[in-house]
């Protein structure tokens, strides 16, 4: 068995907010409850599930951007929040991000060559020229015209600015890429062709990849396997098609069900939750989901259901899926 590139193992994230009332203890926001992810080399995970349910906070976790309230991540054997921070950053050149808004994720008072060239300037030993070459080359892998190059941000589309992000995420030739909705703010027209260019660079240099996205179709097109996020936690995780094919908890039937579809599915169908994402500053007592869960009893307002193993690496975190499971057997 493969072992992974990167692993979080327990993660806890919280963070204060607000004043303690009359000088007392103040609120803390749980973004992340007990997360346990794994990434093998060469694979794609699809983190997916509403705003709020703490993908991005996983992400900068992952990425060493933040340290975990509790937990530990691990990558290639190496403990990030052990790591003194100059060996954190030699570290950096090996995992590499791509943001959701491709222009503000680009300094505006760079061009697009400059951009492109800041990690191999910081990460690199490379000579001047053996840095403009590799710009150039990067830019040509992305489908960006070398005339482009001295353009600065504004100047430049949506599509052409996260081009230039993927070149730069790239350049130091990284082993995994943590990409957080990296084509949400595109448009649809240009949204296919960021994707299929993505699959291409994640194919040509073997790279493994976060991919986080609320689009679930989206995932389906890129990702081996998919963890389902609720409130700070996984709630399913999967082989994609096997989750997409067969859900099994009730949440990732919501979301798969909320997908438009030409042909709707006839009515008298599995009852699908309603309602809204509980505020993480309060969450629900129990199963953080009993409260939009047509199935939830008794059992799933008192006990927080644990993600158990399933068949196929299929895993679950709902009681009501436990018990069928076993009236089955």
């Amino acid at each position: 068995m493969t072992e992974p590139l990167i692993s979080a193992l327990g993660i806890d994230q919280s963070f204060p907010v607000g004043a303690g009332f009359l000088g007392g203890p103040r609120r803390r926001l749980h973004a992340l409850r007990g997360v346990d992810v794994t990434v093998a080399p060469g694979e794609t995970l699809g983190l997916v599930g509403e705003s709020g349910c703490g993908k991005s906070t996983l992400a900068r976790v992952l990425l060493g951007l933040e340290p975990p309230t509790a937990g530990s991540v691990i990558f290639d054997g190496t403990d990030l929040a052990r790591l003194p921070a100059v060996s954190l950053r030699r570290l950096r050149r090996r995992f590499q991000v791509v943001f959701q808004d491709p222009a503000a994720s680009l300094n505006p008072r760079m061009t697009a060559a400059e951009c492109i060239a800041e990690p191999l300037i910081n990460l690199t030993d490379l000579s001047t020229a053996e840095i403009d070459a590799r710009v150039l080359a990067l830019a040509a892998s992305v489908g960006l015209g070398s005339h482009l190059l001295d353009r600065f941000p504004h100047e430049l589309s949506g599509g052409q600015c996260q081009r230039v992000g993927l070149a730069r995420a790239i350049a130091p030739e990284p082993d995994l890429i943590v990409a957080d909705e990296p084509v949400s703010a595109l448009d649809v027209s240009i949204q296919a062709q960021i994707l299929n260019l993505m699959l291409e660079i994640k194919a040509r240099m073997g790279l493994a990849m976060v991919f986080i996205s609320h689009d679930l179709s989206v995932v389906a097109h890129v990702a081996d396997r998919v963890a389902v996020m609720y409130l700070g936690r996984i709630v399913e995780s999967g082989p994609a098609e096997e989750v997409f094919a067969r859900p099994r908890h009730p949440y990732t039937r919501m979301l798969i069900g909320s997908v438009p579809h030409p042909r709707p599915p006839p009515e008298g169908g599995r009852p699908l939750p309603k309602g809204e994402l509980p505020s993480p500053l309060n969450p629900p007592p129990g199963c953080a989901f009993h409260s939009r869960c047509p199935l939830a009893d008794n059992r799933c307002l008192r006990e927080v259901p644990q993600l158990l193993p399933e068949v196929a690496r299929h895993r679950t975190a709902c009681h009501r899926v436990a018990e069928d499971a076993t009236e089955g057997a």
